[in-house]
């Protein structure tokens, strides 16, 4: 079977090394982009499951290290927990010295923005990614647009006629070149657009989490509640 003359292996194997240059630079920013997708799409799967347990099984355990044990382990809510449940601690055993010049709400606020900060950094890792190829890849796409048109140019002022059959080529690797630009920004920005939706629901929610918390472990009730119920901070005290 005779090869396509226009398609995507004519474009490689006629193209310059300008041409090939810019397509593998394409691919390399389409495997980046989709890596950083799946990937932080599963993250954001395990969130998603991780804000369940928080939502209901830490507040209807019957302790505090029980209900910090069942929101399991690599995920912000119970790096949170675990920061808030540490705060205590340290502030109750440093009692009298310097530190203790805070107040434990004062204390306590502070351990869990940190907390929640660093939460913050982590999922907006990769995130510069999806915008520097959604930013960039129609312009890159474009140099091989430009690129293919100035072959095409310079087919006919060699040739000294623009018949079809001598710019088409470069026309067609242009063009190419253009789609291609395309493919790899729009669903960079999609994927972009998607996952800050969703990382502000999380730290929407982390940040509830971490107010629930607060009042928790100051006042020993969930915030909202009349009476203390769930993990109680006298468990924190004691240990």
């Amino acid at each position: 079977m005779d090869m396509n003359p226009y398609g995507l292996a004519s474009v490689w194997q006629q193209g310059d090394f300008v041409t090939r240059g810019v397509a593998i630079l394409l691919v390399a920013m389409s495997v980046a982009s989709w890596t950083v997708m799946i990937s932080k799409g599963l993250q954001a799967l395990r969130l998603r499951r991780a804000l369940e347990s928080a939502r209901r099984g830490f507040w209807e355990a019957g302790s505090l290290e029980s209900g910090i044990a069942g929101l399991g382990q690599d995920n912000p809510f119970a790096l949170l927990a675990r920061a808030g449940a540490s705060a205590i601690k340290h502030h109750h055993a440093h009692a009298g010295s310097l530190q203790n010049q805070l107040s434990v709400s004062d204390w306590l606020t502070m351990s869990l923005r940190q907390s929640i900060d660093e939460a913050a950094a982590k999922l907006s890792s990769g995130m510069a990614v999806l915008a520097s190829v959604g930013s960039t890849a129609p312009f890159v796409g474009l140099f091989g647009t430009v690129w293919g048109i100035y072959h095409a140019l310079v087919s006919i002022g060699s040739s000294g006629q623009a018949s079809i059959d001598k710019v088409a080529g470069p026309v067609g690797e242009a063009l190419i070149m253009t789609a291609l630009g395309l493919a790899v920004a729009i669903p960079a920005t999609f994927g972009y657009n998607a996952l800050v939706r969703s990382n502000k629901s999380i730290l929407a929610q982390l940040n509830k989490f971490g107010f629930d918390l607060h009042a928790l472990f100051v006042t020993g009730a969930r915030a909202g509640d009349a009476s203390p119920s769930g993990p109680k901070l006298a468990v924190v005290r004691g240990a």
